[in-house]
């Protein structure tokens, strides 16, 4: 577990990422400059698979998990803004007539019929309208662009319940996508494609004009890297880790060329879907991506930047979160070796301080 308290203000809010292979707290707080302070932050790691952990001992273990890390880096904060892990949240843009709100609900919830995997009884649905994405309506089209979301009913409870357990107020639900928008690109026009590659997933989201447009998951993350490279050179888990983190895909004299062929061969799927995603989006968009951010904690894998981008032919680089807060400067190569992971967490604690 990580720790670390720097200033004690009255206004300050909790990011809680809850993710499948450890727990994340930032507590942040409003600077005089209305530019957001960290206050604390701390980790832990915890395996918190949602699709599986509904069990009592799962929710009281994680529940314990939270209390113990606000416990140890002394959080002053009570209120608390988390995530649903993005491959359990459902989400897709549509294009609907205008009407009025109660068409509008309804409209939307024959919609969400079409593309949610379960029964929309089970779901729980959100939408908002992209009238800051889309263009206005014309007397042709009359059309209007809808970003909608739905979560399992079970999973938010799981949620509820867990958050009323620690004792802390539950100010917002929302999904990771955002959360990452918030702490990586922070508005602006430019349309970008935020890659967060975590312990066992990576999650890809493109980005227009600070909204989630677009989000797809896949079961493969850096403990998949670590697995292969382990299997591929008969070595334990330990030892392929450090491999990873080493060599990662850099190609010189010094690279083991066994090793730089089984990264390579294990992300390809990472490379497909970001392929996919990205022809997904220009079929609906005449314009392309502008770059792409990646984050989480397997982004730093060494030559991963230059070799999307030389897929891509975009500008690829890893996110700071740490960017659009304040914290003591000697901080500095602590926060920015740690930052990917606590990309999500940080920005959930930047929802109502911007």
């Amino acid at each position: 577990m990580s720790l670390f308290s720097l200033f004690k203000k009255k206004k300050s809010y909790l990011g809680i990422d809850i993710g499948t292979a450890s727990i994340k707290v930032v507590e942040l707080t409003a600077g005089p400059d209305n530019v957001p302070q960290l206050v604390t932050y701390g980790r832990a790691e915890e395996s918190t698979d949602f699709t599986k952990a509904d069990s009592e001992q799962d929710i009281e273990r994680i529940t314990a998990t939270i209390k113990e890390i606000c416990r140890q880096i002394k959080t002053t904060a009570t209120t608390t803004v988390s995530a649903l892990p993005s491959f359990t949240v459902f989400s897709s843009v549509i294009s609907l007539p205008t009407m009025s709100p109660k068409e509008l609900a309804a409209a939307v919830k024959l919609e969400a019929r079409k593309f949610v995997p379960l029964p929309v009884e089970q779901m729980i649905l959100d939408w908002k309208i992209l009238s800051d994405v889309a263009a206005q309506p014309t007397e042709e089209t009359k059309n209007i662009r809808v970003l909608l979301t739905a979560a399992p009913q079970n999973v938010v409870n799981r949620y509820l319940e867990i958050f009323k357990r620690t004792g802390l107020d539950l100010l917002s639900l929302e999904t990771e996508a955002f959360a990452l928008e918030r702490s990586l690109v922070g508005g602006g026009n430019e349309i970008v494609m935020i890659v967060d590659i975590g312990a066992v997933s990576t999650d890809i989201s493109v980005i227009e004009r600070g909204i989630p447009v677009l989000s797809r998951s896949i079961d493969v993350g850096g403990f998949t890297i670590t697995k292969a490279i382990s299997q591929a050179l008969d070595i334990d888990l330990k030892r392929a880790e450090q491999f990873k983190r080493d060599i990662g895909l850099v190609n010189n004299e010094n690279s083991h060329g066994g090793i730089l062929k089984t990264i390579e061969n294990t992300i390809s799927p990472i490379i497909n879907e970001i392929k996919y995603t990205f022809n997904l989006y220009q079929s609906q968009s005449p314009r392309g991506l502008d770059k792409i951010i990646l984050t989480g904690g397997s982004s730093f894998l060494p030559g991963l930047p230059g070799y999307l981008s030389d897929i891509f032919q975009l500008k690829v680089y890893v996110g700071d979160p740490w960017a659009r807060l304040k914290y003591p400067l000697e901080m500095k190569p602590i926060l920015d070796e740690i930052g990917p992971q606590f990309a999500s967490a940080i920005g959930l604690a930047m929802r109502e301080l911007l």
